[in-house]
């Protein structure tokens, strides 16, 4: 049913071995550089602030304007708490995994793969590839977006600001992961001292510090509103909306496994990585969207929504409507200055789950190919960002259909990956108490809160977000595109499962 100390003890050393003969021939009928580990580069400080601050980006400093529009400001913070409580929980579970199969370099695949079925781990990692592809076509429409806050003429075509970041993508990807490593740690840093510097603007616009105003307080809480909808089935929906967007926000924190592969001593700095989490979701989401709700009514015509075609940031219209117009400006070259990091992070993570999905037979061989020097897994960055220029369809949808429909799918998936991560995690204690003569709290490097009660909770509320995330489309009038949107991954799931089921004869 899983893996003991003694099975994990003998894989590392099969790894070790395999990087120690990394410069001699490949086997007989193998493609060279597919089998080839890849390379730990990654220090205790990279994976701490990729986990921190590497994925924040439009998503958040662009999204969470939809948020606000949607649901309104206590309705985007009810989504934002239920989606955190089943982050933290899920990343409890995470950290177990991580730290006991440091040294598998099969991340979440490999995990559910061991622990459940090689089925779940093809499911897995389908999910995991299409969520950050979906994410990085979000960042290409939200850097075309934010762009157009100086080109008040769109004169230029939202697919040439596309096609330059994706070719600036491309190009970064291709330096190797300590170039990626060292950029995320600098870019986070900076993104985490913005952060902070606009929770403090945001105050002194509040209290009507900057002298074009009176004290604002919690003014748009009353008007328009605290929710959006007349009736409260229609303010459940609207909050039922945002599962999907603040789940792929908070999408990100599960890349410490992805990274551990490549760090240098995952041991010690996975842990650090999977406690920061909690700071993440308390300081860096919960309080962009309650700085923004204070200062932006969800009725402001600028901000990102399904009807409209273009939109600002909200942190740029919170300034702007307390006289910082030149602060605006520089939030704004902030925000594509960030598209830097969370896209290179987005291409990164899909990147090296293609791989590790070809090299577990899960697509094609060579499509685990990398670089013989930097191990760089060329195949899947091209595919990638390939699937990416779905982005393209905001040139004729607009912006905000387009950033609705990305994040419905990808939210549908991200509830998928955290759902078998928890239930990995569930397996995985069943299989440690049935084959360990040792207590499980003195054997975990990790050892996850509240176990089991928060593993049994983040697997039950995983289910039923995605299950209620687009039911809105069922009411009245019925919208067959944002069904078909809202629910197609969990049939394309079940289909992946039990065609690879089927075809390989896997068993639990």
């Amino acid at each position: 049913m899983g893996t003991t100390r003694d099975d994990a003890k003998r894989q590392e050393s099969e790894l070790q071995s395999n990087d120690s003969v990394q410069g001699q021939e490949e086997g007989e009928g193998s493609v060279k550089g597919v089998d080839k580990p890849l390379k730990r580069s990654l220090a205790a400080r990279h994976l701490t602030m990729i986990s921190l601050g590497g994925i924040i980006g439009p998503g958040l400093l662009v999204g969470s304007g939809n948020a606000l529009a949607t649901a309104g400001p206590v309705g985007a913070l009810i989504s934002y708490i239920i989606t955190g409580a089943v982050v933290f929980f899920t990343m409890q579970s995470l950290g177990e995994l991580a730290t006991y199969f440091d040294r598998s370099q099969e991340s979440l695949v490999g995990f559910c793969s061991r622990l459940i079925d090689p089925a779940a781990g093809a499911v897995m990692g389908f999910n995991y590839a299409i969520l950050w592809m979906f994410v990085l076509a979000n960042e290409y429409v939200s850097v075309a977006t934010v762009i157009r806050f100086w080109e008040p003429a769109r004169v230029v075509p939202v697919g040439a600001y596309i096609a330059i970041f994706w070719v600036a993508f491309l190009a970064f990807s291709m330096m190797g992961v300590m170039a990626y490593g060292e950029a995320e740690f600098w870019l986070a840093s900076i993104k985490v001292l913005f952060l902070v510097v606009f929770f403090i603007l945001s105050i002194v616009v509040n209290v009507g510090g900057t002298g074009t105003h009176d004290y604002v307080g919690f003014r748009y809480f009353q008007h328009p509103g605290s929710f959006v909808g007349d009736s409260a089935l229609h303010r459940f929906s609207n909050i039922a909306k945002i599962f999907s967007l603040a789940s792929t926000q908070f999408a990100g924190v599960e890349m410490v496994a992805i990274t551990a592969a490549e760090a240098r001593r995952p041991e010690k700095a996975v842990p650090i990585a999977i406690r920061s989490v909690f700071w993440r979701i308390l300081f860096f989401y919960l309080g962009t969207v309650f700085f923004i709700s204070l200062n932006v009514p969800y009725d402001d015509p600028n901000l990102l929504s399904a009807s409209s075609k273009a939109a600002s940031s909200p942190l740029t219209i919170a300034l702007q409507r307390g006289g910082i117009s030149a602060a605006a400006s520089v939030i704004n070259a902030f925000i594509i200055v960030s598209v830097l990091s969370a896209g290179n992070s987005s291409l990164y993570v899909a990147s090296r789950t293609i791989c590790v999905m070809a090299r577990n037979s899960m697509l094609p061989r060579f499509m685990g190919w990398t670089t013989p020097r930097s191990r760089v897994p060329v195949p899947a960055l091209l595919l990638s960002n390939c699937v990416a220029l779905i982005s393209l369809m905001s040139v004729s949808s607009g912006a905000g259909k387009a950033f609705t429909y990305v994040y419905n799918i990808s939210g549908v998936c991200t509830f998928i990956v955290w759902g078998l991560i928890c239930l990995a995690a569930i397996r995985f204690r069943a299989a440690f108490s049935r084959q360990s003569d040792r207590s499980a709290k003195d054997e975990l490097t990790f050892k996850a809160m509240f176990y089991p009660y928060g593993a049994y909770f983040a697997l039950a509320m995983n289910i039923l977000l995605a299950l209620i995330q687009s039911f809105p489309s069922l009411l009245n009038p019925f919208s067959a595109v944002d069904f078909v949107v809202g629910y197609i991954m969990l049939p394309v799931s079940a289909l992946i499962y039990i065609a690879f089921k089927v075809y390989h004869r896997t068993k639990m």
